[in-house]
Parts: C-alpha cells; structure tokens; sequence
C-alpha cells in the first residue's frame, strides 16, 4: 500500500476523471446546440413534387406539415376519385421521404453517421 493509504480506501482523485466527464457534458451540450440549429434549418426548408405528370403537387415543410397542395382541375374527376386519391398520396408520401432524407443527410453530418438518441 502507498504512504498515507489505509486498508479499503482508494487514493483521492486529483480530478481528472472529474474533469473529464466535465468535458464530455460540455462536448455534449455543444453537440445538441448544433443539432437544434440544425433541426431549425430544416424545418425552414420545404420540399415539392408532383404526381401524375405534374396533377398534383404537394408543398411540404421541415416540420413534416403539408403546407400546399394543388391539383390540376382535368385530375379531378368525379367518376374516378380513387386515382386523385392516390396520386396525392404518392405525392405526400414522396415529399416526406424527401424531407426525412435532409433530416437525416444534414444530423448525420453533425454526428457522423452515429445514431445519437435525443438528438433529433
């Protein structure tokens, strides 16, 4: 045993491990700062496509919110309307890929491909 030491007791720390978990958290807390500009950059953005040729177009936001939607007046027929039906959701469906693909492309930017929960 080392001078000074009883039995049990383990030598003090001089605060290096203290430090180090300091550094961590304020690496941390610097890392979720960049990542809420991020996130509110991308929620700034928004996305458009078209299904059908161009009858319908569906505006969406980095919210994941349909902020447009227009539809071209020859698509809208009454005797079908299950065609307009789903060329709005190919629309919305692809507008929200989309969108989800910058979310991820710009976090994975910041943490370098590394899953991080809590952070989006």
């Amino acid at each position: 045993m080392g001078r000074g030491m009883k039995a049990g007791k383990r030598p003090k720390n001089s605060g290096g491990g203290k430090m180090s978990q300091m550094q961590q958290m304020q690496k941390l807390q610097a890392l979720q700062r960049e990542a809420d500009a991020i996130q509110a950059e991308i929620e700034q953005k928004e996305i458009t496509t078209t299904a059908g040729g161009g009858a319908v177009e569906v505006t969406v936001n980095g919210k994941k919110e349909i902020t447009a939607l227009k539809l071209d007046k020859e698509v809208v027929d009454p005797d079908d309307v299950e065609m307009l039906q789903d060329l709005v959701i190919s629309a919305v469906n692809e507008a929200m890929r989309q969108i989800e693909e910058i979310a991820n492309n710009e976090m994975s930017k910041l943490t370098g491909g590394m899953n991080i929960p809590g952070l989006m």
